[in-house]
């Protein structure tokens, strides 16, 4: 009996190992380079953090968590998202003591029971990273300005800036007896979710992409239009700003993100590949149809929500499987999985390369070889697979001449080296 992986999880391949380490390290040096520290989360969680900060009438904790009980009768749930285990790893160990500004990032894996689409599985990859102690609008532009400047070192240029403002507790209300009252005059047009949507969570209607609704919805009050002083004053300086810093972005008043925590600035980031191909079907783009690759903004109440001290706070996650859909369109140039090659032939080449192999180790130098009996022809082609730039090729006349053959293989020139010099020629040319 042949068993599968379960529907919505996929295997991460040997071969697609480099492109993931290029793109976490890219992240991941940005990040620190702007003082953020790493952090490890728990991969599941009592449920009612999930409830209690994401929202209990979400679609994530309403349909998509995977909730189970343990052996002792407690409801636990896969992390669906990290903001929440982020927030009660802070509070419960509390780094809010240790410095008043506190950054930190996060990556691995988050579960959701959604359909599977194009980078989107049931089991999927995060880098998330949050920033605790401040509601400074010069925050919002600096993390918004590193991600926009991460991608484009990573030759990510097709990539917009969406932002919102959400407003906080003190306007939002208003917004939303606006909206309640223009779905209300509208419920016609809406499908069965957003009218459970309108009773529960109005702002939710936003996230539904029925084209009926959108239809229904493009003439609805929109939250920049019911913002108080304060957040009017604070989403100007961040637009302000990231003009200041030469960040392009456009204004998305439908951007609502999918989780009740959010105040003031939202945001996301979108590929817009494949825009200037009307004629091009969304399933043809690198991401189908929903294009966002990264996306956050504001927590400011979510601290104080979850039992600890007043915190403003700003976050974002990147769905690393869908950034990787964007980086293999234009796939970077990536280190080889193996730098140089033993091709041996017969059994003392092989004793040979043996220790050879070791004391190459030894020098830095990444090396492999095959333990198969194999003909020059196949070793060679492993090689090749492989991405090897360098071959050395061994065999009994070899071994009798204590000569080996180098051979170049980006060029398929070669050369004979003594073996007592090798080590010292191949460690000069990978310095």
């Amino acid at each position: 009996m042949q068993i599968k992986a379960p529907k919505g999880v996929a295997d991460i391949l040997p071969d697609d190992i480099p492109m993931w380490r290029y793109m976490e390290h890219a992240l991941r040096s940005a990040l620190e380079r702007s003082g953020f520290a790493e952090i490890r989360l728990p991969i599941f969680e009592n449920s009612q953090l999930f409830s209690h900060s994401i929202g209990a009438e979400t679609d994530i904790v309403a349909k998509e968590m995977y909730t189970f009980q343990d052996n002792g009768g407690r409801s636990l749930s896969l992390r669906p998202e990290g903001t929440a285990s982020a927030v009660r790893a802070y509070l419960e160990n509390r780094l809010y003591e240790r410095n008043p500004i506190c950054r930190i990032f996060y990556m691995g894996p988050m579960f959701r029971a959604e359909r599977p689409q194009k980078g989107r599985y049931r089991q999927f990859h995060q880098l998330g990273a949050e920033v605790f102690g401040t509601d400074s609008a010069y925050l919002d532009a600096e993390i918004l300005a590193l991600l926009m400047r991460c991608f484009k070192r990573m030759q990510l240029t097709s990539l917009k800036l969406q932002l919102n403002s959400l407003g906080c507790p003190e306007c939002r209300p208003q917004y939303k007896r606006q909206l309640v009252v223009f779905l209300g005059d509208n419920q016609a047009g809406l499908c069965a979710d957003c009218m459970r949507r309108a009773d529960t969570n109005p702002l939710r209607v936003f996230d539904c992409k029925n084209p009926g609704c959108k239809e229904v919805l493009a003439p609805a009050p929109q939250s920049l239009t019911s913002l108080c002083g304060a957040c009017k004053d604070h989403f100007e300086q961040v637009k302000e700003l990231l003009t200041t810093l030469e960040v392009a972005f456009e204004i998305n008043p439908r951007l609502v993100r999918g989780l009740d925590y959010y105040t003031r600035t939202a945001f996301e980031i979108v590929s817009s590949q494949g825009d200037k191909s009307p004629d091009k079907s969304p399933d043809q783009s690198p991401l189908g149809a929903q294009n966002a690759v990264a996306g956050g903004g504001r927590f400011d109440g979510l601290v104080e929500q979850l039992g600890g001290p007043k915190t403003p706070a700003f976050g974002f996650a990147i769905g690393l499987e869908r950034l990787l859909l964007l980086l293999q369109e234009q796939p970077p140039a990536i280190e080889p999985s193996a730098w140089v090659y033993l091709a041996l032939l017969g059994e003392k080449a092989k004793r040979k390369g043996f220790i050879l192999q070791q004391n190459l180790r030894q020098q830095g130098i990444t090396v492999q070889m095959n333990y198969a009996d194999q003909c020059l022809k196949k070793q060679l082609k492993s090689a090749h697979n492989l991405g090897a730039p360098y071959v050395v090729i061994m065999g009994d006349d070899e071994i009798k001449n204590q000569r080996v053959i180098l051979k170049d293989m980006k060029d398929g020139t070669q050369e004979n080296v003594p073996l007592e010099q090798l080590i010292g020629k191949l460690a000069e040319i990978n310095s």
